[in-house]
């Protein structure tokens, strides 16, 4: 049985990019498995829902090739999930398309996994009727007519599809919708390690050097599991991991900075201890997992409309003391003006203030801006009923009467020309929901290929 386990993350997000120095310094600690993650829900419900990646496909190319050719020549494998942004079908296709450019480029040669994450629609709605779906407590419950509305839905798959996809003999796996600790403890899953410790190390190899000080979430972190302890070292000797460094990670994007549930349970930090090593190392001990009947996150969306926005900015001091009142007038009047089109709860218009509460709301600062920028959003069933009502709501705004006006010239000054941006379909998440399964992995089926 293997004393340790050396897992290397090269970045936070694939296509964010990291220094090639750092990637050679993690190879040459010889790891077990190399890791990347490559999407999140964090960019929000359009890229499900679009099918598009975030990372553009030049990001990708550079990345994706360093990494695999290092991870190939090193013989280990290379597993990388949430493909292409938001881990659907198109996402995947997308990533597997870069990864085939990349491999004939550099005559590579590999076995394959793929992993898909898009959920048949009737197992969900299974689940709903045996009350094993609930709300994470922001969204109602789920209902069979929501996920009947969805453009697509995805969820969240652990280690075990990746423990399948190793026992299967796979040196590369690509991945839907994963979480990301799945990617980086899944080797210690397969190789009998303590879960704990391997879900607490996958947490903070997942967002790459984030945890270091300087931060850096484009640059490499090497993970060390033992049978007791875990050590980090970050890959670039510029940067250093602390205790503080390590514990305030985990209270980044988590509610509890002592727990954190995976599929496979809860992760309990109550006891975990943070030891220094030296300036750039600390070694971890203590973090336990309390098993739970096996669970995954359902992630879908569905089209609330189309959007168009335009950008202002405004410094007439009159204006800035009238704003919510030139704001009501241009609501009347595109409620007036579109009545023929749409009824007013057919179109959203909304108005964001940047200088003026436009980020934070505080009550206690009473002064007035001296200028104040401003976007203007409408989202309406169609892009061209979008661009209409934007297009009145912005000459409204730009040539609207307010108690105490002078000039006789636009209340607005616009950074663009055209002035109004179209910002196409808009999609909302409907489903972000837990769903008991029997079994963590039926849901995610491996493919393997011989490439080359």
């Amino acid at each position: 049985m293997e004393d340790e386990l050396r897992i290397m993350a090269v970045a936070g997000n694939l296509g964010y990019g990291f220094p090639e120095a750092s990637l050679r310094n993690g190879i040459a600690r010889k790891p077990h498995l190399v890791g990347a993650d490559n999407g999140s829900s964090d960019p929000g419900p359009y890229y499900l829902g679009s099918g598009k990646s975030l990372i553009k496909r030049e990001q990708l190319r550079r990345d994706l090739g360093l990494s695999l050719k290092a991870a190939r020549d090193a013989g280990v494998p290379y597993v990388i999930g949430t493909a292409g942004t938001a881990g659907a079908q198109p996402h995947l296709e997308e990533f597997l398309d870069v990864l085939d450019e990349v491999t004939r480029r550099d005559g590579l040669r590999y076995k394959l996994a793929t992993i898909p994450a898009d959920i048949d629609r009737n197992v969900i709605k299974q689940a709903i009727r045996e009350g094993r779906v609930k709300s994470m407590g922001v969204l109602p419950e789920l209902t069979e007519q929501d996920v009947d509305d969805a453009t697509r839905i995805v969820a969240q798959m652990g280690t075990d599809p990746f423990v399948n996809a190793l026992e299967a003999g796979a040196d590369v796996i690509i991945a839907g919708r994963a979480c990301d600790t799945a990617i980086y403890a899944s080797l210690a899953a397969w190789r009998g390690f303590d879960m704990g410790l391997a879900f607490h190390m996958a947490k903070l190899l997942e967002c790459g050097a984030q945890c270091a000080v300087p931060l850096a979430a484009n640059d490499c972190l090497l993970g060390t599991l033992r049978r007791d302890h875990f050590e980090l070292e970050p890959m670039n000797p510029e940067r250093g991991v602390t205790p503080v460094s390590v514990a305030a990670h985990m209270m980044y994007e988590q509610p509890d900075p002592h727990h954190f549930y995976e599929p496979e349970g809860l992760v309990d930090l109550e006891h975990t201890h943070i030891e220094k090593l030296d300036d750039r190392r600390v070694r971890v001990s203590g973090s336990k997992l309390v098993e739970m009947p096996p669970s995954i996150k359902l992630e879908g969306v569905k089209l609330r409309g189309y959007r168009t926005i335009t950008i202002a900015g405004m410094t007439d001091p009159r204006l800035l003391a009238a704003v919510d009142q030139v704001e009501a007038r241009v609501r009347d009047d595109v409620a007036r003006l579109t009545a023929h089109d749409m009824k007013p709860g057919e179109y959203e218009l909304n108005f964001i203030y940047y200088g003026r509460n436009g980020v934070r709301v505080d009550q206690r600062v009473p002064h007035l801006a001296h200028e104040i920028g401003m976007v203007i959003e409408a989202i309406a069933p169609t892009q061209e009923l979008a661009n209409m009502a934007l297009s009145l709501a912005r000459s409204s705004f730009l040539h609207g009467y307010f108690k105490g006006r002078k000039a006789t010239a636009g209340n607005l000054a616009f950074p663009f020309s055209p002035s109004d941006l179209v910002g196409g379909p808009v999609y909302e998440f409907t489903i972000y929901h837990v769903m008991q399964v029997p079994d963590a992995a039926a849901l995610f089926p491996v493919t393997t290929t011989q490439i080359g």
